[in-house]
This record gives C-alpha cells, sequence and structure tokens, in this order.
C-alpha cells in the first residue's frame, strides 16, 4: 500500500474521472451488461444526479465509484489514483476514508442510540467530526439520544445521513434516499444533502428515478440501458424545499 493514498482532500478540480467503465454480470450461462462503456467526470463540490428507470444501471455505476465493485473494464481514477484493478484493502481504505454512503434503507443498529449509531463510524475514522456535530448539520441535535424506534423515518435517514458524513467524506454517494419516505419527509431529507453539499463542500452524487429532484443538481446524467443518454447542466438548481412532486 502507497503510503500517500488516499490522497488529501481537494476543494477544486476532478475528483473522479471514468472511461469506456463497463460492467458484466456472470449468472450461469448468461451474461448481463450493466453498464456499456461509461465516460464521466465528477468534480469537487458539485452536486450531480443519477437519472433513469429500474435497472439503467445508475445503482451498479454508483458503486463503482464508492469501491463497492469493480468495472469489467475500463478506467476509473479517483484523483489521480487508479481504482479499477485496485486490491481489497486499497478499496476498503478508499471507502473509509473518502466515501460516505446513504442507502435508501437506513442500516441503523437498533439497540443504539442516534449518537451512538454515529459514533461506530468516527471512532475508526481519521480525522472525523463529533456525534453530536454531524447530527447537528442534518437538525436532529435534539433527537440525538433517541434508539431509531423512536424516531421518525425521516429522522432515522438524516441520522443513517449524519454517520457517512462524520468522517467528513470527500463523496457523498445516495441511493435513492427518499424513496421509503413520503414527500414532505422526503424534502427533509433532501435539505440535510443539500447543506453538507453546501457547507462542507461534498461532491455528492443522488441517484432517483424522480425527475423533480434532478432540478436540485448541478448537472444531471440520464441514464438508459447501462449508458448516459444525456447530459446536461442546469443554470439554476432548485432548493430541495421548492422541490414539487
Amino acid at each position: 500500500m502507497n503510503a500517500n493514498f488516499p490522497p488529501p482532500p481537494v476543494s477544486t478540480g476532478v475528483v473522479y474521472e471514468a472511461r469506456g467503465v463497463r460492467k458484466v454480470y456472470h449468472t450461469g450461462e448468461l451474461d448481463v451488461v450493466a453498464l456499456h462503456g461509461v465516460d464521466i467526470e465528477l468534480n469537487a463540490g458539485e452536486f450531480v444526479c443519477l437519472l433513469g428507470a429500474s435497472g439503467s444501471g445508475k445503482s451498479t455505476l454508483l458503486n463503482i465509484l464508492g469501491g463497492l465493485d469493480v468495472p469489467t473494464a475500463g478506467n476509473l481514477i479517483y484523483k489521480g489514483w487508479p481504482l479499477d484493478g485496485a486490491d481489497e484493502n486499497t478499496l476498503t481504505l478508499f471507502r473509509r476514508n473518502c466515501v460516505g454512503f446513504v442507502f435508501q434503507f437506513y442500516n441503523l443498529i437498533p439497540s443504539l442510540t442516534a449518537r451512538e449509531n454515529v459514533a461506530l463510524i468516527t471512532g475508526i475514522s481519521r480525522d472525523p467530526m463529533s456525534p453530536e456535530e454531524a447530527l447537528e448539520m442534518v437538525g436532529l441535535t435534539a433527537r440525538m439520544d433517541h434508539f431509531p424506534s423512536q424516531l421518525s423515518g425521516g429522522e432515522q435517514q438524516r441520522v443513517a445521513i449524519a454517520r457517512a458524513i462524520a468522517k467528513r467524506p470527500e463523496v457523498l454517494l445516495c441511493d435513492e434516499p427518499t424513496g421509503a419516505l413520503d414527500v414532505t419527509t422526503g424534502i427533509a431529507v433532501l435539505e440535510a444533502v443539500e447543506r453538507i453539499n453546501r457547507e462542507l463542500g461534498t461532491l455528492t452524487v443522488i441517484i432517483t428515478h424522480n425527475a423533480v429532484m434532478a432540478e436540485m443538481a448541478d448537472r444531471v446524467l440520464h441514464l438508459s440501458d447501462g449508458k448516459i443518454v444525456k447530459a446536461y447542466r442546469n443554470e439554476t438548481r432548485l432548493s430541495a424545499a421548492r422541490l414539487k412532486w
């Protein structure tokens, strides 16, 4: 392991560069192509939405960006370091220090309070914020000593976000973070994600099938059948509070 990996955080410039990223899953005698040669660049501080229907390749791309999966072919560079072909130790270090994950389901430990759930991450991170600071960023200062069963779905998701950002990751990857929530609660969750992107300068990538959510992004990448079929930049970003669906 090179002692210089992972590289230090940056405030500007390219964070990810993907060229010809392809992913094929082998199931028995059948090959399923999830990504067909994707090319993208993602920059520090951006808010990027991956938009597309189920099966379009959004989650596969997000998992590859987060080091949870590896490309079958192509190149994926993180700040000058190749992640394609990286060994598991390098990927573990990358996930631990550089990336925060938020999924549709919260994956909180029921027997631990919100504060304790976040502290699980701060205990293994190189430069964490305190659990209290992370929970304040998502508006849960008054609820940090409550157990998951005492929290609403939206509050549980915000605990999950606090846990993801407590390590001060350079990248926050969100997989359908409002998929299990009603509109009002979902807006509160998106406001937390929005604040993190704005105040911490975290490169934020959120995947959704809901086109309305794309209005709060700097850039939108529309996937279909494992390919980016459309890419555009929003001239004006809407705040989460102004989204209507």
